[in-house]
Order: structure tokens, then C-alpha cells, then sequence
């Protein structure tokens, strides 16, 4: 993987790496643009936090006396953004390019690259999976580790893009298809 610090994303999707399209290429079904991403990864984050902060405000233990710990957890959580995309990056084998659009609470990484959807998938989960979901289920085996609760609920929240992609790679991709982003949108494909 070679990763490319690609700054702040301008808006335009003409500038994002694009590929040449497989022939036989079908588009996922996806959002049509940047705010429409922006506008369900924020308000699915925010309802996906708020439905994980029941089960936490529930099972913590002596909140009152955790203040810092809840602080260090949400500063965490934040602070692990770049590390989310970077552990997206790692599925790549070629370029991959790393933009932010923090005016649309948006940071992402995009390689143009084939992939199995299973490889996509994973792609898509494993931020998620080792920055929210592990330290999330610690918390609730162990409720006074406030500070894994908070970033675990947090980073949950944070990858709501992430879950869409992979319920349109489920629902759209054959079994043996491939799929690779160009600009923001995915294709999938199946090799002849």
C-alpha cells in the first residue's frame, strides 16, 4: 500500500482518482453526492451513539467520578480518525489516497483498485470493529472501563458510511463479483 496525503477534499468528485471502468461495470445504488453522504453518516452517527449510550448510561458505574475518563474517551475517539482510515488503507495493495471535508464531518481514504467483496467487506468493518465494536463489548463485560464504553460507542457511531457500503456490497454484488471505487462511487463487475 502506498498512501497519499491528498489534503482537504474541494468538493468536486472530478478531482477524486477515478479509473477507467471495467466493461461491464454496474454502479452500486448509492447517494448521488458528497452532502447527501454527509447528511446520513451524520444523522446516523448521532442516532446510532445515541441508541449505544442506553446500554452505557445503564451499565456504567459511578459516572459522577469517571468525568475525565469520559473526556479521555470522546477525546480518543476523535483523536482516532486518522487511525480508522489508515486501518482502511491496509486492504489496499496499491495507491490510496487520504482526503478530509471536516466542514462536512467527512475524513476518507479511496484506491481505485479491484477487490473481492469479501475483501471489501472487511475493508469496510475493520476500522470499526477494532476501534468500536472490541472496546464497546470490554465495556459491557467490564462497565467501570468507562473510557473504552465512550470510545467504543463513539467510533461505533463514527462508521456509519462504512455500514452502508458494506449493506450495498450484501445486497447488490454477486458472489464472485469484484468491486473498486472511482471518484466516490463503487462498481462491482464479475470477470469473464
Amino acid at each position: 500500500m502506498i498512501l497519499h496525503y491528498a489534503g482537504k477534499y474541494n468538493g468536486d468528485e472530478n478531482t477524486l482518482p477515478q479509473r477507467k471502468h471495467q466493461p461491464n461495470a454496474v454502479p452500486f445504488r448509492e447517494v448521488v453526492n458528497m452532502k447527501q453522504l454527509s447528511l446520513i453518516t451524520n444523522i446516523g452517527g448521532i442516532l446510532t451513539t445515541l441508541i449505544l449510550a442506553v446500554p452505557f448510561i445503564l451499565l456504567a458505574k459511578d459516572i459522577k467520578d469517571n468525568k475525565i475518563w469520559l473526556a479521555l474517551g470522546g477525546i480518543c475517539a476523535v483523536l482516532s480518525i486518522p487511525i480508522h482510515e489508515l486501518l482502511h488503507a491496509i486492504f489496499f495493495k496499491k495507491d490510496v489516497y487520504y482526503y478530509n471535508n471536516l466542514s462536512q464531518g467527512l475524513v476518507f481514504v479511496i484506491g481505485t483498485e479491484d477487490m473481492s467483496k469479501i475483501r471489501f467487506i472487511f475493508m469496510c468493518l475493520c476500522p470499526n470493529v477494532f476501534l468500536g465494536l472490541v472496546p464497546y463489548i470490554i465495556f459491557l463485560i467490564y462497565p467501570n472501563i468507562v473510557f473504552l464504553g465512550v470510545l467504543g460507542l463513539t467510533c461505533i457511531g463514527m462508521g456509519v458510511g462504512d455500514y452502508v457500503n458494506v449493506y450495498n456490497a450484501i445486497k447488490q454484488m454477486p458472489k464472485e463479483s469484484k468491486t473498486y471505487l472511482s471518484g466516490m462511487h463503487s462498481y462491482w463487475y464479475l470477470e469473464k
